[in-house]
């Protein structure tokens, strides 16, 4: 249907070339740039409504909308998280089927969360946005990484037939997998550790008023 249309747009324009040709004094060659320049114009506005149509964004809905108005984040700041938020979604989506189609991906994401874990920090950067670039490595980086690793991992032990090289490279991909997963353990952790530490110094604060309360009831008795 695509290539259909595409014919049907490229012999429009050789007929409006042909009449401009006819009916005025334009050159040929004049005419054969802007009918091309036109051409270009149809093809990468197509490429960009295909792309925009394959991977939609959701509505912003209004909680949403005032969060986002809460943090102060400016229309170029909330287009730009929500396109990454939606991509990572979709990535975390392929890794989830991506790990139930193996036991041995299984029993890699069982050890160490990595499902659990990219959950997580997907629910974490979506409560606080303005820190998406604490999370640059896991975005763009061991996420996708990972992805692929697991796709390519499961191409090659599909295979019917294998020989005792195919079986070194799954093994070897089996590993590299688990590092990776490690690392995007390590990426939760460190996105993490100011929360763990603000907790920490409201509980020694905590710590210390008991005490002085504490302290204060003694006296008094």
């Amino acid at each position: 249907m695509r290539n259909r249309n595409s014919i049907k747009i490229v012999a429009g324009l050789l007929l409006i070339g042909l009449i401009l040709r006819l009916v005025t004094d334009i050159h040929t060659p004049v005419i054969a740039v802007v009918l091309l320049i036109a051409l270009i114009l149809l093809f990468v506005g197509s490429k960009k409504k295909t792309r925009k149509t394959e991977n939609p964004l959701p509505n912003l809905t209004k909680t949403k909308e005032e969060h986002y108005a809460q943090l102060g984040m400016t229309d170029q700041e909330i287009d730009f998280f929500r396109d990454t938020m939606n991509s990572t979604k979709r990535q975390i989506v392929r890794l989830q089927e991506n790990m139930n189609a193996s036991t041995k991906l299984r029993a890699i994401d069982l050890r160490n969360d990595t499902l659990k874990v990219s959950k997580a920090l997907f629910k974490e950067l979506v409560k606080e946005p303005k820190k998406l670039h604490l999370a640059n490595h896991f975005l763009y980086t061991h996420l996708p990484n990972l992805v692929d690793l697991t796709s390519k991992y499961l191409e090659i032990d599909a295979h019917e037939i294998k020989n005792k090289q195919t079986y070194e490279k799954l093994e070897e991909s089996a590993q590299i997998i688990d590092q990776v997963s490690k690392l995007i353990k390590k990426d939760y952790e460190q996105f993490v550790a100011e929360d763990l530490e603000d907790l920490d110094v409201e509980i020694s604060v905590a710590k210390n008023s008991l005490k002085r309360d504490n302290e204060s009831s003694n006296n008094q008795e």
